[in-house]
């Protein structure tokens, strides 16, 4: 029996031995009326912060809550997160999957000189292509074979002009049969081309949340060699094995290699091959090899060291969260082990100015590392667009008070699991102070919002002693900020919880300064840039800076500081600029319900306003206000006098 043949045995029966796990999964389907609950609770809570933190949830596309008196059960609030991948999409998926198929290329195998073959395989890092070991199984059928680009046709239906590149196994060449993957590296073109500069590539994404059972996939490839296309109908992910993804879709011989996205056009699978019918009928489904059980496969490897150079292009996001990278110098750690809890990551110490990086909620548990990249990635967008170059991330500091957060508000929240019966009283915190503030937040943004005076005062006659005096229709000015903003109700009740409960709750409070100023540089300037409730830290964290410091530039990105309820709960006890900043930016947006109180400029003296046109779907996210041209010149210059 050859590789191959062994290969699709396996294949067989893998999806023999799961079809107890894929009876249970579709009767759970049908008995709840969703596709998501066949995954588990934390596979559902992985994807939807995913999608939050991504900015990738379209509120128009959210299944709705629950009718009836019943309660609401946590998973059902991810649940409606994870409705966005349904049958209606923003206008942009089909730009953004224009982009992601331009990473995918014909793979031409050619043995003693002839063309013994076809394949598909996709860009990965600028000279790195991912595809099957049964399309290259070896360095010796690499050497010969190459890629072809832009095989496919233009809108017009006029074929494009093709772009091929040759394959250099000798600099990099790593495989596994068992896995089904090959990664490659691909020779430099004409006039010194990178093929990824030219076609872009695809990350690799090691952590998990980047789809659950009943989400679409979709596919990318060279069926049969034929020109490129996409298969995105009728198709689903069937089951999550420990190393691969079973999925229904459509492929063909010459699809292997192809990438498998979700709806985000984010990679999950490589393909390699459909699932026979153990009767001979055909074939009854598709399996790719999981991105994660890739990666963790590449970092267990001990590739030469020159050869680390060219992997260190797949990014740190292909990293997996055991392996966390050498050249990162957490902060907290203790004998080279990441500690517990992760307090961030430091730059390059030096003279000159630094650049300090301070997010908002929701990234416990993520990699300090992984966050700068991306913010560093948005602001690069930016500094380009503005004819500037961009910033190096060993440069920039990232303090990281994500698990801090976390740990402090634990065991805070008031509802019982499972008795919420809405967003809003889902996410009202424990600690009366904490709860003040909420109610105040909520009421006051869905004023500023325009909400009318008469539904605000029918909230009020509608108070009770529920939840130690929350307003029990707190869900009604929640809805009106989520209509009116077009983010989605729990995006902007998770924000405000935590909002009210670091400035409630004086133990919240200090843990997360605390946390913030072990990741600060000790003395000298820096400018400091901030998202969300981080702005809200950076405004308090001045009455605790060293004497050292000062500041050319404080930048607030997605700031809730214009709220009253915010800024006459800070430290300095109103909206009194801080004498150690030189210059404050602030970036807002008119769809960002957690910017709802902005401008700040005619709150606080001497803010510059800057008004983003940020999409109403990505409304809060810090890549958008980072990559506009203005905000990250104004970064860049600061950081570059």
């Amino acid at each position: 029996m050859d590789l191959r043949q062994q290969q699709q045995r396996n294949m067989a029966e893998r999806y023999r031995d799961t079809v107890d796990q894929r009876e249970d999964i579709r009767r759970r389907q049908v008995e709840t009326g969703t596709p998501f609950v066949a995954d588990s609770e934390e596979q559902l809570r992985a994807r939807a912060e995913r999608l939050v933190r991504e900015g990738e949830v379209d509120p128009g596309a959210l299944a709705p809550l629950p009718s009836g008196t019943g309660p609401v059960r946590p998973a059902v609030v991810f649940e409606r997160i994870l409705g966005a991948a349904s049958e209606l999409q923003s206008v942009n998926f089909l730009a953004r999957g224009e982009r992601a198929a331009r990473a995918v290329a014909r793979i031409s195998i050619v043995v003693d000189g002839r063309r013994a073959g076809f394949g598909t395989g996709f860009l990965v890092g600028e000279r790195l292509l991912l595809t099957n070991n049964h399309v290259l199984p070896d360095a010796a059928t690499a050497t010969g074979s190459f890629a072809e680009f832009d095989l496919e046709s233009d809108v017009d239906g006029t074929a494009k002009p093709v772009d091929s590149y040759d394959l250099a196994p000798d600099e990099l060449f790593a495989t596994d049969p068992a896995l089904d993957y090959t990664l490659v590296a691909v020779k430099v073109g004409s006039a010194g081309r990178r093929p990824g500069a030219v076609h872009g590539w695809l990350r690799l994404i090691a952590n998990q949340g980047k789809i659950v059972i009943g989400e679409p996939v979709n596919v990318v490839g060279h069926p049969d060699a034929r020109p490129k296309e996409i298969a995105v109908r009728a198709n689903e992910l069937l089951n999550q094995l420990p190393q691969f993804l079973h999925y229904r879709t459509d492929t063909l011989p010459g699809n292997s290699g192809s990438p498998v996205f979700n709806d985000q056009w984010e990679v999950v699978a490589l393909h390699h091959a459909g699932v026979p019918d153990p009767d001979g009928a055909g074939w009854i489904a598709n399996e790719g090899a999981r991105v994660s059980a890739i990666l963790r496969h590449l970092a267990a490897a001990e590739p030469p060291p020159e050869q680390k150079a060219l992997l260190a292009e797949l990014g740190p996001q292909a990293v997996p969260s055991e392996a966390v990278p050498t050249e990162e110098r957490l902060i907290g750690a203790t004998g080279g082990e990441q500690a517990q809890e992760r307090r961030g990551v430091t730059g390059r110490t030096g003279t000159g100015r630094r650049v300090v990086f301070l997010h908002g909620r929701g990234q416990q548990g993520h990699n300090p590392a992984e966050l700068r990249t991306g913010w560093c990635r948005a602001l690069a967008t930016g500094l380009a667009a503005s004819g500037l170059a961009p910033l190096n991330s060993a440069d920039v500091w990232f303090p990281f008070y994500g698990d801090a957060l976390a740990a402090a508000s634990a065991g805070r929240e008031s509802v019982a699991p499972g008795t919420a019966t809405t967003t809003a009283e889902a996410y009202v915190p424990a600690d009366s102070g904490a709860r003040a503030v909420y109610t105040a937040l909520l009421a006051e943004a869905a004023e500023a919002a325009g909400m009318p005076a008469s539904e605000r005062a029918s909230e009020t006659a509608q108070e009770s002693s529920l939840l130690g005096g929350a307003v029990a229709a707190l869900q009604r000015p929640l809805s009106w900020l989520a209509a009116r903003s077009g983010l989605d109700d729990v995006v902007i009740a998770t924000v405000f919880h935590d909002v009210a409960a670091y400035l409630g709750d004086k133990a919240v409070r200090d843990a997360v300064l605390d946390a913030v100023l072990a990741g600060l540089p000790d003395d000298g300037e820096f400018v400091l840039v901030s998202h969300s409730l981080g702005t809200v830290v950076a405004l308090d964290l001045f009455t605790r800076l060293p004497a050292g410091i000062s500041m050319p530039l404080l930048v607030t990105a997605g700031s809730p500081l214009g709220l009253d309820a915010v800024y006459k709960r800070l430290l300095v006890r109103g909206p009194v600029r801080p004498g150690q900043v030189d210059g404050w930016l602030n970036a807002w947006a008119a769809a960002d319900a957690v910017a709802i109180g902005c401008p700040l400029g005619d709150t606080w003296s001497q803010v510059r306003d800057v008004l983003c046109p940020n999409p109403k779907d990505r409304a809060h996210d810090i890549t958008q206000y980072l990559s506009h041209a203005r905000v990250a010149a104004e970064i860049g210059r600061a950081a570059r006098p």
